[in-house]
């Protein structure tokens, strides 16, 4: 029930986005005639394809990934095996990023392409089980396909964006063209919230996904908790380098150091995990977000951690 949930979730946002796009692009036939969204909408698939094909360069120039063999990394290969046999999809390749940054993430074009990668900074701070956990979470993306997903939905604030530029900075001083403007920079605006909201809803699935095929919750839970203090410990300029990337992560990477102070109410004895007594216990407890927090997340890829170990704590009773 909870996963069909997860994915109603996602594609009655979908739909919204593209009912938005209708909407605006109706809006602009009116005024100026059939020819104007056709070339806007055709530009928007061309840059859509072109990320879709260069996209998994990007991610590994900027994260200095380099694939690791069976022999090189025979743990990591291990679990990445156990785990997509019970995803049931193809083996994706893995990789390492020699950074800091306590993360781990996975892409690729299609699930035959798929790639799922760590960095030497997670390898340093989870043990083998949390490593897992995660690995699972990121295999799970892999069988969800949620990548082509966001890359589709995405089109929508951007294709907005270019209306918005091209018409209430035209300089013809034509009212029709600011009145477009206006509604394609409202479309921006609440499409860059749907594209936010999805990424926060497929967080939520792969969590579950990890369970799924294998992940237990509390060491996934306890995963997260260290990321998220691993990540405020960095140099700011280290998370500065990859920030661009961020929505590939397992958490935000940006908006660790605002979380802490609402994660210490999970971990009761304060020994820096999270046991399975501990969050057996959270099914039952109450917990606090403060104010900014709800705020930033609404603003953020990927949902409030004390959130997410909460939902944790109740797949863990399934």
């Amino acid at each position: 029930m909870r996963r069909f949930l997860l994915t109603l979730r996602i594609w009655l946002a979908t739909a919204l986005l593209f009912g938005i796009l209708y909407a605006i692009i109706t809006v602009i036939c009116t005024y100026l005639g059939f020819g104007t969204p056709l070339i806007f909408a055709m530009l928007a698939v061309v840059v859509v394809f072109a990320q879709y094909l260069v996209g998994p360069i990007i991610v590994e120039k900027t994260m200095g990934v380099h694939y690791v063999s069976p022999q090189e990394a025979p743990k990591l290969h291990a679990m990445v095996d156990e785990l997509t046999m019970n995803a049931g999809i193809p083996k994706p390749k893995v990789g390492i990023s020699e950074i800091n940054v306590p993360n781990a993430f996975a892409f690729g074009k299609t699930k035959k392409d798929g790639r799922v990668c760590v960095t030497r900074g997670i390898l340093n701070i989870l043990d083998e089980e949390e490593l897992k956990a995660v690995l699972g979470h990121e295999i799970s993306h892999i069988r969800h396909n949620d990548m082509a997903v966001m890359t589709l939905i995405s089109v929508v604030p951007l294709l907005c964006y270019w209306i918005f530029i091209s018409t209430i900075f035209s300089g013809d001083g034509d009212g029709d063209a600011g009145i477009i403007g206006v509604v394609a920079l409202v479309g921006y605006l609440l499409g860059q919230l749907l594209v936010l909201f999805v990424s926060r809803v497929r967080e939520y699935y792969a969590d579950q996904g990890s369970v799924e095929i294998g992940g237990k919750p509390h060491k996934l839970a306890s995963a997260l908790y260290k990321l998220v203090y691993g990540s405020a410990n960095l140099d700011k300029r280290e998370v500065k380098e990859v920030e661009g990337v961020k929505a590939f992560f397992v958490n935000d990477i940006s908006d660790a150091s605002n979380e802490i102070s609402d994660l210490k109410q999970i971990d009761i004895n304060m020994d820096g995990i999270i046991s399975e007594a501990e969050l057996s216990e959270l099914r039952y407890t109450k917990t606090r977000i403060g104010t900014g927090s709800k705020i930033m997340e609404l603003l953020s890829t990927h949902p409030n951690m004390v959130k997410r170990i909460k939902r944790l704590a109740e797949l863990s009773d399934t």
